[in-house]
């Protein structure tokens, strides 16, 4: 999707701005932002399931774009992370109330992120996306909240344990293959390292001779057999 910073005008990305530092800086309770200082105009967040729901335990990544129009039109809300929920297609794109006809200018971002953390402990069937989550949730919840949890676990689960954290993207530090101490970390670890070298050279000689007594005791075993 292509960025809108272009697009909007300097006062309108000044506003943002200052929203969005507002939100990374106090965030919602059970939301984590992850500004971007690349492109303003995508805000990507976490949300936690809220507990006494089917969602509990699971972290959902979520993402809020603002077109050309923002603020005078709402934003575009999209879960990344794959849920089951009347209101959530099968794309990720949201449906609720106040990204459509009652947006307003003045409710901001805030107001936006926790409407759809609400979305969660109050689904809208009457507004599905989602039909069968819609219908399931009418009909017999015990089967839409068993539908939800299950892929709460499978896709909101892994690896987060019920905690938001911080993102994985960008890179990382690099890793030598099979000795830490070839890792640079200062002048320290780098006279460990030498006499770390020294020991395993010793070991490996050790090894070495240990190697081949056991060679040797092995062949002696067999002839021994062929005898017999």
């Amino acid at each position: 999707m292509n960025s809108n910073v272009e697009n909007l005008p300097p006062q309108v990305l000044r506003l943002v701005y200052k929203e969005v530092s507002a939100l990374a800086a106090d965030p919602p309770e059970g939301i984590k932002i992850y500004p971007s200082e690349e492109d303003i105009t995508e805000l990507h967040t976490a949300i936690e399931g809220p507990e006494g729901t089917p969602y509990a335990g699971g972290v959902f990544r979520m993402r809020l774009v603002l077109g050309k129009d923002f603020p005078a039109a709402p934003p575009r809300g999209y879960f990344l992370t794959k849920i089951f929920h009347p209101n959530v297609g099968h794309k990720g794109e949201i449906c609720v109330n106040v990204l459509k006809r009652d947006w307003k200018a003045e409710l901001g971002l805030r107001h936006v992120l926790l409407t759809i953390k609400c979305l969660l402990i109050h689904p809208n069937p009457e507004s599905a996306l989602n039909e069968e989550a819609g219908r399931l949730l009418l009909e017999d919840y015990k089967e839409y909240a068993s539908r939800a949890h299950l892929l709460t676990e499978i896709h909101a689960m892994g690896g987060t344990s019920g905690a938001l954290q911080e993102p994985a993207d960008g890179p990382q530090p690099k890793k030598h293959a099979g000795d830490p101490n070839k890792r640079v970390a200062g002048p320290g670890l780098a006279t460990n390292g030498v006499t770390n070298n020294l020991s395993n050279s010793s070991s490996s000689g050790t090894s070495s001779s240990n190697t081949n007594i056991v060679a040797k005791k092995k062949t002696d075993k067999k002839r021994a057999l062929r005898r017999l």
